[in-house]
């Protein structure tokens, strides 16, 4: 049987925009970690750490989809460069003010001003989308995407940490600045794969988010994404609580794992299900894999029950973006996506916050209890969208059909 991640590259140019995509994405899960490691060795305040690598990661969540919303009427070339200098620009701010001891004000200004970094995750979806539209290599290409996303908020936060600790605190942003400086100027010259810029009468010339069913898909990821960030901090306070805090980065690692086998396979997969059903079953069995989180007793049991939660996660994520590229025009796809994407942010950074509060508030054991209430949400979210998301995607696969069905009738002439 023909490897179908090896025939995703066999195209021209995937490899090069496959490889500079990555080290242009890696320093998003970098800098937020990387801010709040480096702040926290150099004032000692957590909460101001916090508050100011939380101030990017809400800005980035934020402005990245109006970047995105540009890049699909100018082109990615047109908007990579200026939106990725002022969040060079404003990285480097924070870099001096933070070493200088500046008032705090001016951290959080250069925080908000460098969440003008580009989502080069949708980035190099929009490429994958372009060259295999309509093609069952496209759903391998998102399964693809979704394990990278996976690896690099693994590896990246890791990396930042090691860097402020072992070198000096400011080398964790630096690092993230220069490898999404260089990312980003190796990326732009790929015109090959660039997606062309779609007639704006193709676009309902408003924010892609008023969809209703972008709006939904962004929910669910949102909450999807919250049980990724409790699962984050609960790995922490339980391995902690063991005395083995060191062990949770095998938790997170499992986790990682989970989603990445699970992700590949989905992604080999031609799957003859509906993706609204494909989309229940995933966000079904996410939530019904933080049930095991309320049972957890050592690092082992903990590391059993975050693997099957991420079994679930990956394939979701596919799915979510596979009916974002359906019903999303393909002048606004690269918004689109990028909500999907914030949404997972968004979600992940609440995740985090909020069984923290609980844990804080009434130990670890009521810590896990916001997993299983999000992926509940979660699951009604996808329950009260499904029928809308079903007959807009039969929707598209009609007029795709008529537009074929056309096409052929033509030709034959």
């Amino acid at each position: 049987m023909a490897n179908p991640y090896r025939a995703l590259f066999s195209a021209p140019g995937t490899k090069r925009f496959s490889a500079a995509g990555l080290m242009a994405r890696i320093p998003l899960p970098m800098t937020h970690m990387g801010i709040l490691t480096m702040l926290s060795e150099l004032t000692g305040q957590y909460a101001l750490a916090g508050a100011v690598a939380g101030t990017f990661t809400l800005s980035m969540a934020l402005v990245g989809p109006q970047i995105s919303r540009l890049v699909d009427r100018l082109g990615q070339g047109r908007v990579l460069l200026p939106a990725t200098g002022i969040s060079v620009a404003a990285l480097g701010g924070l870099l001096l003010c933070a070493y200088y001891g500046a008032p705090s004000w001016t951290l959080f200004l250069f925080a908000l001003l460098a969440g003008f970094m580009p989502s080069m995750g949708a980035m190099v979806r929009a490429r994958w989308t372009h060259l295999y539209r309509g093609s069952s290599q496209l759903n391998t290409a998102y399964s693809l995407e979704a394990v990278v996303d996976e690896l690099t908020y693994i590896i990246g936060p890791a990396i930042a940490v090691m860097l402020s600790t072992t070198l000096f605190p400011e080398a964790g942003p630096m690092v993230a600045m220069v490898l999404l400086a260089a990312g980003v100027l190796l990326f732009i010259p790929q015109k090959r794969t660039e997606p062309p810029v779609q007639p704006a009468a193709r676009s309902s010339g408003r924010s892609v988010i008023r969809s209703r069913s972008v709006l939904m898909l962004a929910l669910i990821l949102m909450f999807g994404g919250a049980i990724a960030g409790t699962i984050d901090t609960m790995g922490l306070a339980f391995a902690q609580e063991q005395g083995q805090k060191g062990a949770a980065g095998i938790v997170f690692t499992v986790y990682a794992i989970g989603s990445a086998i699970s992700g590949l396979t989905f992604g080999a997969v031609k799957w003859n299900v509906p993706m609204p059903r494909l989309l229940v079953i995933g966000v079904a069995g996410t939530a019904l894999t933080a049930v095991p989180l309320l049972f957890v007793n050592s690092i082992a049991t903990l590391s059993v029950a975050v693997f099957f939660a991420g079994v679930f996660f990956a394939p979701t994520m596919v799915t979510i973006m596979g009916i974002v590229e359906k019903v999303t025009p393909d002048a606004q796809l690269t918004e689109g996506m990028t909500w999907m994407i914030a949404g997972l942010q968004i979600g992940i950074a609440l995740g985090a916050a909020a069984s923290g509060l609980v844990v804080d508030s009434f130990g670890i054991d009521a810590g896990f209890t916001v997993a299983l209430a999000v992926g509940a949400i979660a699951f009604l979210i996808t329950l009260l969208s499904y029928r809308h998301l079903t007959s807009e995607t039969e929707r598209v696969a009609r007029r795709e059909a008529a537009v074929q069905e056309e096409a052929t009738s033509v030709t034959g002439a």
